[in-house]
């Protein structure tokens, strides 16, 4: 069944999080795949904020590959960027699978970079920018 949340404006973020999390449901492995500057770090710390995770706590873990956060009901969030990653063993060197395995939810930035090593029931998701700037997240389930 295909999905869809509309993010009309930077105004309108925090409900597209809230809606997206509702529709998920259960799933913990969330992969984003959009262009550059399409917003999945925004829309990642939308996510992150309606969990209760500090906001002043997310960010771009472009070096680090992996950040880890709190939600406010003490839950793990491990939140990834694969985009400096040129071969997925990288991904494994970090314990990829470990986190991956741990139930909780991980937010992925460029799987593209690790596609291989993706489980099937990964959540496959696309944000595509619109002309009039606005963002449209879609995915099957």
């Amino acid at each position: 069944m295909k999905h869809s949340v509309t993010i009309e404006s930077l105004a309108s973020i925090d409900q597209a999080a809230k809606e997206f999390l509702e529709q998920i449901g259960d799933a913990t492995l969330v992969a984003f795949y959009a262009p550059m500057g399409a917003g999945k770090t925004t829309f990642t710390t939308a996510l992150c904020r309606q969990l209760g995770v500090r906001e002043d706590a997310v960010s771009s873990p472009t070096f680090a590959i992996v950040n880890e956060y709190r939600t406010a009901a003490g839950k793990q969030v491990y939140h990834f960027d694969f985009y400096r990653i040129e071969r997925p063993e990288e991904a494994l060197d970090i314990g990829l699978y470990d986190y991956l395995d741990s139930g909780n939810l991980c937010l992925m930035e460029w799987p593209e970079n690790i596609e291989s090593l993706l489980p099937e029931e990964t959540l496959k998701v696309k944000i595509e920018v619109s002309a009039d700037g606005s963002r449209l997240v879609t995915w099957e389930d």
